[in-house]
């Protein structure tokens, strides 16, 4: 399809984030916006599974939060273990006073941007794809550039991209990549099995059901017979010593990851398996690998010059979204922070167009200067809170201190412990994860 000459905000980018973009414009009465992407459907890879209840807040602003919720699979605890036995168990009931969504939902990017996807083309809307940043023309006032970590259009724009405090990935014993995979099992009986995260040295290994609406999902786009197994999300960390992640890792890597750091009943060595029986990997659905840097735009507001650079007075470029700002996966906050930025753009973006009709831009634009102030601070905040639990995450097993000959993993193991037993710190952990507290 052919894009129009002409459109008062231009959208680049129709993942999740582009999606409720276009969704929060039309629920504040905005609708002349084109929403573009470089890719065909369902090109795009499953990396994040995790929507917190602020995000599913901000969505049901416009409409969407109650049809996601349908289709995920609610997470009311979230286990943590070693390998040999449980450690603590984090439950998300005390959310339940503050939130309609006390709870994790787990399911696929891919999946949660095929129901926004549907969702806008009720209203009549076509993302028109594959259209890149390549040459092609179009008149607009405005655009959100919701093009992920590698933005086109913030690289025009010109505006920075490093992390907030500097740091590197060359620390050999840091989690700095992490290879992910959707997998089946050969045992039907782990089909009720709960979110996992296994605790070792250096990395977790995590293990979370995704919903049964997504093997529904994936038959049909894909056209193949429907996976009757549940599928589940593998997750390890590997410091930079280990080698690098393979791009696509295989069934036999993914199985040596479940069988090295996984917890015992997951091993397929019947000698290992505290059952007795081996369990094995037996369809990878798909797989891939993340890095865990952290970047964010020097600003998610600028103006493109007409020619005197003292007086910008183009189109706006707002970022939202990876474009915006970049994390890693820990605590599952990425997606999440990126949806609430562009539920929240679509209200001040259609404030400052009416603004517009009867002040100066200059001072129009204040409206998209304060909200982007916030949303920075807010991508600041998820950053610090990311990189505080990959610290905890990616411990070494090293002896603390000379005075305190206790090893470092085992210290980290006790303080899970006492978490899990002391209900004010439960509370304060979940509710970090909750993002209620910075929407």
């Amino acid at each position: 399809m052919s894009l129009p000459k002409n459109t008062t905000v231009l959208i680049v980018g129709a993942g999740p984030t582009g999606l409720a973009s276009a969704l929060s414009l039309l629920h504040h009465g905005f609708k002349d916006f084109v929403i573009v992407d470089a890719v065909v459907k369902g090109d795009n890879s499953s990396r994040a599974i995790a929507v917190h209840a602020a995000t599913l807040e901000a969505l049901d602003v416009i409409g969407c939060g109650d049809e996601l919720a349908s289709k995920g699979t609610k997470i009311t605890s979230v286990d943590f273990d070693t390998r040999t036995g449980a450690l603590a168990r984090l439950t998300f009931d005390t959310l339940e006073p503050h939130t309609r969504y006390p709870y994790v939902l787990i399911i696929p990017q891919t999946f949660t941007e095929h129901i926004l996807g549907e969702k806008l083309a009720s209203f009549g809307v076509t993302v028109h794809r594959p259209h890149k940043v390549d040459g092609q023309v179009i008149t607009t006032r405005y655009v959100i550039a919701a093009d992920g970590a590698r933005s086109a259009i913030r690289t025009i724009a010109n505006i920075g991209f490093v992390d907030p405090k500097g740091d590197t990935v060359d620390d050999s014993t840091s989690l700095v990549q992490i290879a992910l995979a959707d997998v089946t099992f050969d045992n039907p009986e782990l089909s009720h099995s709960n979110f996992r995260i296994v605790m070792s040295a250096n990395n977790p290994f995590l293990f979370a059901p995704l919903p049964f609406t997504f093997n529904e999902y994936l038959a049909k786009e894909t056209g193949k017979p429907i996976v009757v197994e549940r599928i589940f999300r593998i997750a390890r960390g590997a410091s930079i010593e280990e080698g690098p992640v393979p791009h696509a890792p295989s069934k036999a890597y993914i199985q040596d990851l479940v069988n090295k750091f996984g917890p015992l009943d997951l091993s397929s060595d019947p000698s290992v398996n505290q059952s007795g029986k081996g369990v094995c990997v037996k369809e990878v659905i798909w797989s891939s690998r993340v890095r865990t840097c952290a970047a964010v735009a020097n600003t998610f507001f600028t103006r493109l010059s007409l020619g005197d650079l003292s007086k910008p007075e183009g189109a706006a470029i707002l970022l939202v979204g990876d474009a915006a700002h970049i994390h890693s996966p820990a605590g599952g906050q990425g997606m999440n922070l990126g949806l609430r930025d562009a539920v929240f753009l679509g209200e001040a973006l259609a404030k400052h167009v009416k603004a517009t009709e009867s002040m100066l831009l200059s001072e129009a634009d204040d409206i998209l200067t304060k909200f982007v102030t916030e949303r920075h601070a807010r991508a600041l905040e998820v950053i610090g809170f990311t990189k505080n639990l990959l610290s905890a995450a990616g411990v070494n097993d090293e002896i603390v201190a000379w005075w305190l000959p206790v090893s470092k993993v085992t210290l980290r193991d006790w303080a899970i412990w006492i978490l899990g037993k002391v209900y004010y710190l439960r509370k304060q952990v979940v509710w970090g994860f909750s993002g209620l507290g910075r929407r």
